[in-house]
Parts: C-alpha cells; sequence; structure tokens
C-alpha cells in the first residue's frame, strides 16, 4: 500500500543528528577494534557509493535511476548526464541553470509571471517545482537553487513518471533533473572562496568537512555562502545566503545520510519577462545590460528543508531503503511586467503581488535484490512513495489598464496601488491548494547471455488528489482524484564491450484537467491523469577516455480544448528528435562536453484546424552545445575552457507568426592552480557572453503563453579558492 502522507511535523535539524547519533552509538565494536577502512561516502546512502567520474571528471560514468539504484550509463535504456561537482566549481556555477547550459538537450527559460528558473528538456517545460533532492521530490526552492549545495546534478532525457512517480509540477514529460547533494570525503576538506562579479556582486563560500569516529565511518559537510550587490543586469541586485549540513554513516551492514539546508535569495528590481501583443511583430531585443523592471518590484524566497536516508542490507544481494523529507518556503512578490503595444517597443505595465507558503512532506520505501533463475540473473525492485504539499496563498493585482513604458526607454512611475483585484490578504494568506501523490511501483531487470542482454519491465500506480480552497473564505471549492499506471520497457544490448544498443517505452503523467470557462456544458468534469507516451531507441559508445551517444524519440502530450460547448482532451503535442552527446578526455590534457540536438515539434488536432501542423512554443528546431577545456602544458596548473551555445529560431505564439531570432552565445574561462604560502590555491575567470550579445533567450514555459526572456549581458566572475 502507499505511504500516508506525513503529519506536518517540522524536520528538525536536532532530529536528523539525534538519528545519526543513535546509530553512530548503535554500531558495536569487536574486542580487537574495527579496522580503517576508506569510506566511499554516498549522497543516496548506497554501499556501492556514487558512481566514480568519467575520464576528465567533468561528468560521471552513471546516475540514479528512481527504484532501480545507480546504474553504470552503457547498461541504462536510458539517455542521461551526470554533472559533477568538479564542472559545477571550474565553471563557477551559481545555480543548476548555469550547469545545465552544457546540455545540448535542455534550454533555460523561466516561470510564468515570475523569476522561476523553468529548464526545457527535449522541448517540454521542468519546473523547478519539479527537481528531485536525492531522489525525492519538492524539497528544494522553487525558484532558485544554489549550485553549491550540490555534489551532483544529474539529467535524465526523456519520460520518466515510473522512475520517481508522477512529478507534482505536472513535469516528467521531456525529461528529470536529479540533485545529489555533498557529503564529506576521505581527506579533510578546508575551502575557502571569495570572488567577484560585474555590477559589483560579492561572494563569499566556505566548505568543510571532517570523517571522524572508529574506521572514519561518520562524516559532516558543512557549506555556507553569501551573495550581495549588484548584477551585470542595470539596477538589478541580488542577495543569497545558504547554509547547509550533510552528515553521513556506515555502519556494517546499513548506511545513513542526512541533510538540513536554509537558503534566503532575495532579488530586487528584478528585470521582467515580455509578452508581445497579439498580432504585433517581436520587438528587437534591447541592450543585454539593460533593465525595465520598477525599482519597487521585488522577489524574496526563503526555505527550510532537510532528508533523512537509510539503507540496511537484509541478506547477500537483498537491500532496503527508506527516505522521508520536508520542507517549508514562504516566498513575496511585488512584480510589474510589459507587454508591448505597437512594433517599436512601447508597452504597458501592470502590478502584481504575492504571497505563497508551502509547507511539503515526501517520503519513500523499497526494496531490491538479486536472484537466478538458470541462465537469467534478475534484479527485482520495489517501492512505495508519498508526497503531501499545502501551499497558502494570496495575490493583488493593480489597475488592469497600467501604465504606458518603453522597452528601450523605460518609465519609472510611484508604485500604484493593487487593490483592483484581490484574492485573500497578502499578510495572512489561507490555504488554496492541496495536492497527494502517492504510489506504488515494481521492476525487474533481466541480465542473461553473459550480461549482454538486459531487459527492464515495470509497473507503477500512480494516484493524485489535488483539493482548492477559496482565497478569501478557505471553503473547499474544488476536488480531484485519480489513479493511472505507467509502465517502462526497456532493453539493453552489448554486441561488443565497448558499445550499447538500447530501446525503451515509457510514460509520463501529468494531474488532469477539470473542464471550466464559460458556455460549456461540463463544467467541473474531472478528466483522467494525461498520459504522455515515449518511444527511444539509442546507440553509447565508451571507449574508457571518450564517450559518445545517439538517440531517435518521438514523444506525444495530450492537450485539451473546447469542441461544440464541450470541453475535452482532443489534441495533442508530439515532439520527435534525435540527440548526440560526447563527452571525456580524448587526448591528454583535453576535456570536451557537448553535443547537438535536432527537434521536430508538431500541434495536431488543433482547435477548428487552426495551428494544425504547426510548432509548438518555445521548441527550437538545433540545439548545439561545444565545450572543450584544455591544460597548457607550458604552464603547469593553467587551464583554458570555453563553450559555445547555438539556439535556432523558436516561435513565441501558437499560429508561428511571432519567430524569435537564432542566437549564438560564447562563454570563455581560466583556472590556475597553484601553492602560495604552503596552501592550494586556485585563480579562476569567466566571461560568459564573451561577445557581448543581445539577444531574446527563450519564449514561453508556460502552456499556451509565450512570454520573452531577455539573454543576460557579459558577465566577468573572478573568484580564488584556498585550502586551508
Amino acid at each position: 500500500m502507499p505511504l500516508a502522507p506525513f503529519h506536518r511535523t517540522a524536520l528538525t535539524p536536532i532530529a536528523i543528528g539525534a538519528l545519526l547519533l543513535a546509530a553512530s552509538a548503535a554500531a558495536q565494536t569487536t574486542a580487537d577494534g574495527i579496522a580503517t577502512v576508506v569510506v566511499t561516502a554516498s549522497a543516496d546512502a548506497s554501499a556501492q557509493g556514487l558512481p566514480a567520474a568519467y575520464a576528465g571528471g567533468q561528468v560521471a560514468r552513471g546516475g540514479r535511476l528512481g527504484l532501480l539504484g545507480n546504474v553504470d550509463i552503457m547498461d541504462a535504456p536510458f539517455n542521461a548526464t551526470n554533472y559533477t561537482q568538479a564542472l559545477i566549481q571550474d565553471q563557477q556555477a551559481k545555480s543548476v541553470a548555469d550547469v545545465v547550459q552544457n546540455d545540448p538537450s535542455v534550454r533555460v527559460a523561466r516561470g510564468f509571471g515570475n523569476y522561476q528558473e523553468l529548464y526545457v528538456i527535449r522541448g517540454f517545460a521542468v519546473n523547478s517545482d519539479d527537481l528531485a533532492y536525492n531522489g525525492l521530490y519538492g524539497l528544494l526552492p522553487r525558484q532558485f537553487v544554489a549550485s553549491e549545495l550540490l555534489e551532483r546534478v544529474e539529467v535524465l532525457r526523456g519520460a520518466n513518471s515510473f522512475i520517481n512517480g508522477a512529478a507534482p509540477g505536472g513535469g516528467g514529460i521531456g525529461g528529470m533533473i536529479n540533485l545529489l547533494p555533498k557529503r564529506a570525503p576521505n581527506k579533510p576538506l578546508n575551502e575557502v572562496t571569495v570572488g567577484l562579479e560585474s555590477g559589483g556582486q560579492k561572494y563569499v563560500a566556505a566548505d568543510v568537512a571532517r570523517r571522524f569516529g572508529t574506521g572514519d565511518h561518520a562524516g559532516i559537510r558543512v557549506n555556507a555562502v553569501r551573495r550581495d550587490g549588484d548584477t551585470a543586469v542595470d539596477r538589478e541586485k541580488r542577495a543569497l545566503s545558504v547554509f547547509a549540513v550533510g552528515l553521513d554513516y556506515r555502519g556494517d551492514n546499513y548506511r545513513l545520510s542526512a541533510d538540513v539546508g536554509y537558503q534566503d535569495h532575495r532579488l530586487r528590481n528584478g528585470r521582467p519577462s515580455v509578452t508581445a501583443g497579439t498580432g504585433l511583430a517581436l520587438p528587437a531585443a534591447p541592450d543585454a545590460s539593460s533593465n525595465f523592471a520598477q525599482p519597487w518590484t521585488h522577489s524574496n524566497e526563503r526555505d527550510t528543508f532537510g532528508t533523512v536516508r537509510g539503507e540496511v542490507d537484509l541478506a547477500p544481494g537483498v537491500v532496503a531503503w527508506a527516505a522521508m523529507g520536508a520542507r517549508t518556503g514562504r516566498e513575496s512578490n511585488t512584480i510589474s511586467s510589459p507587454t508591448t503595444t505597437d512594433d517599436n517597443g512601447a508597452t504597458v505595465m501592470t502590478r502584481f503581488d504575492n504571497e505563497r507558503e508551502d509547507h511539503v512532506r515526501t517520503g519513500e520505501i523499497g526494496v531490491r535484490g538479486d536472484l537466478a533463475t538458470g541462465g537469467v540473473q534478475h534484479t527485482i525492485s520495489a517501492t512505495a512513495s508519498a508526497f503531501e504539499l499545502r501551499s497558502d496563498n494570496a495575490y493583488a493585482f493593480g489597475d488592469f489598464a497600467g501604465w504606458p513604458s518603453d522597452l528601450y526607454r523605460p518609465v519609472d512611475v510611484a508604485p500604484p496601488s493593487a487593490t483592483a483585484f484581490v484574492g485573500g490578504v497578502l499578510a495572512n494568506p489561507l490555504l488554496t491548494q492541496k495536492s497527494i501523490l502517492s504510489s506504488y511501483a515494481v521492476a525487474d531487470t533481466l541480465s542473461f547471455l553473459d550480461d549482454t542482454v538486459r531487459v527492464t519491465a515495470g509497473v507503477r500506480h500512480q494516484r493524485i488528489k489535488s483539493y482548492g480552497y477559496d482565497y478569501n473564505t478557505g471553503a473547499q471549492n474544488s476536488a480531484y482524484d485519480a489513479s493511472a499506471n505507467t509502465p517502462v520497457a526497456g532493453i539493453v544490448y552489448k554486441p561488443l564491450k565497448n558499445v550499447s544498443v538500447y530501446a525503451n517505452y515509457i510514460e509520463a503523467l501529468q494531474q488532469g484537467p477539470v473542464a471550466s470557462g464559460t458556455n460549456i456544458d461540463n463544467q467541473g468534469e474531472i478528466f483522467a491523469p494525461y498520459t504522455s507516451r515515449q518511444k527511444e531507441v539509442g546507440v553509447k559508445y565508451d571507449s574508457g577516455k571518450l564517450g559518445m551517444s545517439a538517440a531517435l524519440f518521438t514523444t506525444s502530450q495530450p492537450m485539451g480544448y473546447v469542441k461544440n460547448r464541450h470541453f475535452g482532451v482532443y489534441g495533442e503535442q508530439r515532439n520527435q528528435g534525435l540527440e548526440l552527446s560526447v563527452f571525456g578526455m580524448p587526448m591528454r590534457g583535453l576535456r570536451v562536453l557537448g553535443g547537438l540536438t535536432l527537434l521536430d515539434t508538431e500541434q495536431r488536432r488543433t482547435a477548428g484546424a487552426v495551428n494544425e501542423g504547426k510548432d509548438a512554443i518555445g521548441v527550437p528546431d538545433t540545439q548545439l552545445n561545444v565545450g572543450a577545456d584544455w591544460d597548457v602544458p607550458q604552464v603547469a596548473g593553467l587551464s583554458l575552457n570555453a563553450r559555445a551555445v547555438y539556439t535556432s529560431n523558436q516561435y513565441a505564439d501558437a499560429a508561428n507568426t511571432q519567430k524569435l531570432p537564432a542566437w549564438t552565445r560564447l562563454d570563455l574561462g581560466a583556472s590556475y592552480a597553484t601553492r602560495v604560502l604552503d596552501r592550494d590555491v586556485t585563480l579562476r575567470a569567466r566571461v560568459d557572453n564573451a561577445l557581448g550579445r543581445d539577444d531574446w533567450a527563450s519564449a514561453g514555459g508556460y502552456p499556451g503563453y509565450g512570454y520573452l526572456v531577455l539573454g543576460a549581458p557579459r558577465t566577468v566572475t573572478v573568484s580564488a579558492t584556498v585550502d586551508f
């Protein structure tokens, strides 16, 4: 049976610490003591630890596939890339968005009406609500996740509801992103980094870790971060405070890990998205460093979160695990976004305020074991999971008529009142949404013919319950309760030791719509969950120094609209494409990372056939990433790196009349490792958008809307890391 939703008791640092101390006390030593061992600490508390880094250190040899555990890239019937902390640090990445800029299948957009990072994978949006943290959804801050929290960023391409269950924010169609927290390494770690960014943004971070106790079985890692000051965008200010503690303990037949984190992210005068007026041509992109935000706008987000995970060996080859997590988050926004009123950059702006508080509780249990039947080896996995979100919300709009401004010559005004349309009380938002997701799944991976063939088959039963409440009274006004089964079938064939050919069929699951609108005859009808279906074939090559992959895929997503006064799920968006990727160290001192994605999107069975066969909003046909990092042989410790990112044309409207131009960005960097006063010191410098291009970087991200996001200006970042 699925786990029941958790009670809203906070998961405190004291509780997590007590659990680990209790486990440590329970570990009994022998009379002879326990010999010191090499501990490979793992964020997911698994016996094998994190998959090793591939040649070059920028990506890993494998990653987590939900209930299937950590799987080597050559054994997985899916296409994934797992980015390491070495890459994150060398590129001075500030957030998850900076890391996935390396991925040719991913482009970064923005949430609807906010500053939320949003990731478009294979042409489908993945909201930051749907980031997984150590396999659990909903635990990290919704709008921005600091990179200093992370050991790995694992990008799985393709539908994935079977892997970890349905994503609570409705993503999981084009892919998923799983983030792994840091753990104490075998050697003591004492790093302090200071830095400076264009505009005067200052940065300081500390990363400290120790292993202790008999055999160094226990570990603690502490990260603290502060960013503050102006950004490279005019008048924009950002302040970030992060504090996180990661704990782990490795017993004789069990492993434990835990994390507690706090993030406070404050944005002042953040540059907003732009909506192009209906029927108007898209405006030319303004100067990338300009800012058309009103000076009284802000976006604040503060989150506290924690997780506990444990794994125990029940018998040789059989393990059971359990994990739970919780988050409390508070958001406060005052936003003013422009909509163009002519083809020359004139706009109208309005005010929108909102307050939101989230309480998330989530968890999973599972068991995995190996057995043999004749000449076939089985790995059987089973899991059950639960997720609960309680969200309190209030909002207020200003006069919808707004006031005139201009993208190229912005007009600042005094803050107008936000009283034209109000929902709830901003100072005391009420419960407006409750979502409960529960599921259970089982899978069998069969290996035969000397492990040259691996077949995975499984199914997950998912139940989705959602309740809506009136903003002003708190009374329940809607309810949704539906369930569905999502299967998976995958095969890997290894004709050669270093070649894998694979195929898969897998589905994604989203909450079905509730019929609503005016003049419809089935008002309030609840539809079954949307099922998006994916078929994929691919090939992978691993020389030990250079890895390459190619994948062909097609994914269909249902769409709903009104026909003859009846709302139904009639339409479909179909995305199909080709992915090519390359990574590794083909020769000594040279690391490469990149690839090419070709996408073909089509709107099918559209309302009135008006947009039949046209491209989907915000999906380019071509995405190309080329990255290289070179160790200069004449200067010990010096490395130079470059990355080029190309994105072809994309449309901002379903009718395909508003087209964004293609854009290319060049990023350059260098690092120098040396010794100063008998201390290891690494100096880094980076220039993003080195050519100073002014481009619209993305269109849309929310279904049916094609709002524009201006690309970041030329940004210089320098830092120094000292190992004490």
